[in-house]
């Protein structure tokens, strides 16, 4: 998997002491983005899968797994093989996407392995960063187009639903 970076303990992507994996490559490239190194897909290191899950297994106050980026999307595969860990072991899947949540249920339509991601998500943060609309009081988030939905509950529902926070 290329990944960009990991933080081990991580407190601002999710609540409580998070895992989060920065994976490598973005298309959307967002105007002021906090992450442009994430950009290029042949940046970042080339990282095993099993031995990203051994670091997030070997750590005991870890309570939640983070996929972001640049974005999880481009290597669906992998981020599921990483959620399906995390739930083995009793932790939450956060996913930070660039996409909306009506584009990720087209590319569902088009693509199994993007359904099967969501499905094992319980928090997704999406729609791409606008600058202008940029807010440092947002929780979770960079700008006030994001929001942070309630996955199981959202597909359910066929649409998006928010949590209040």
């Amino acid at each position: 998997m290329k990944i960009a970076g990991l933080v081990q303990d991580s407190i601002v992507d999710g609540p409580v002491l998070r895992f989060a994996v920065f994976t490598q490559g973005c298309e959307f490239k967002c105007p002021d983005c906090h992450n442009p190194a994430t950009w290029d897909i042949e940046g970042g290191t080339e990282i095993p899968v099993e031995e990203i899950i051994a670091q997030m297994r070997d750590n005991p106050l870890t309570d939640g797994l983070t996929l972001t980026g640049g974005e999880p999307l481009m290597q669906t595969r992998d981020c599921i093989r990483l959620a399906e860990a995390a739930q083995d072991n009793e932790k939450t899947v956060w996913l930070f996407t660039g996409y909306d949540f009506d584009e990720l249920l087209a590319m569902a339509n088009k693509d199994l392995k993007v359904m099967e991601l969501l499905r094992l998500t319980d928090v997704l943060v999406d729609g791409r960063y606008v600058n202008s609309q940029r807010s440092l009081s947002l929780r979770w988030r960079g700008s006030r187009n994001q929001r942070v939905l309630n996955l199981p509950g959202s597909l359910a529902a066929g649409k998006a639903v928010e949590f209040d926070i």
